[in-house]
């Protein structure tokens, strides 16, 4: 994969990135960092707690993001420097998410960007929106 050159981003360009969050997904995170809040592990706690049922982890499912901005917008070669989330709605065991990166700003002389960053379940609706900062390395 061929890194991005800062000359060639523009404002409005847009990236995404789709998956469906998964029981093993859920796990596999839960293994690396060991979150194991019962509204992530626990069916009945979680529907107690007024939830849909167990929830994916906020984390996990803006790490699809990081996915948008590292492979697509801005793309390869790119370092996240600021990132800030708002968690809007849960995210359920087997939701289809699709992570969106939006170049709003370009800064020429420290040749970074300026992303919104937006997930979004298969109901298209927000479920966590943000803004990013990233520079552009290049040669």
């Amino acid at each position: 994969m061929e890194a991005v050159k800062f000359s060639e981003l523009e404002v409005g360009m847009k990236g995404s990135f789709t998956k469906q969050i998964t029981q093993e997904d859920v796990d596999k995170f839960i293994s690396i960092c060991n979150d194991v809040n019962p509204i992530h592990v626990n069916e009945e706690f979680a529907k107690n707690a007024k939830l849909p049922g167990k929830i994916a982890h906020g984390i996990l499912v803006s790490s699809l993001i990081s996915t948008v901005v590292g492979t697509k917008c801005p793309g390869p070669g790119s370092v996240w420097l600021d990132q800030s989330l708002k968690f809007l709605l849960p995210v359920k065991i087997n939701d289809t998410i699709t992570a969106i990166s939006e170049i709003l700003v370009k800064i020429p002389e420290r040749q970074q960007v300026i992303v919104r960053t937006t997930c979004v379940n298969q109901n298209n609706e927000v479920v966590i929106e943000g803004s990013g900062l990233h520079k552009i390395l290049e040669k």
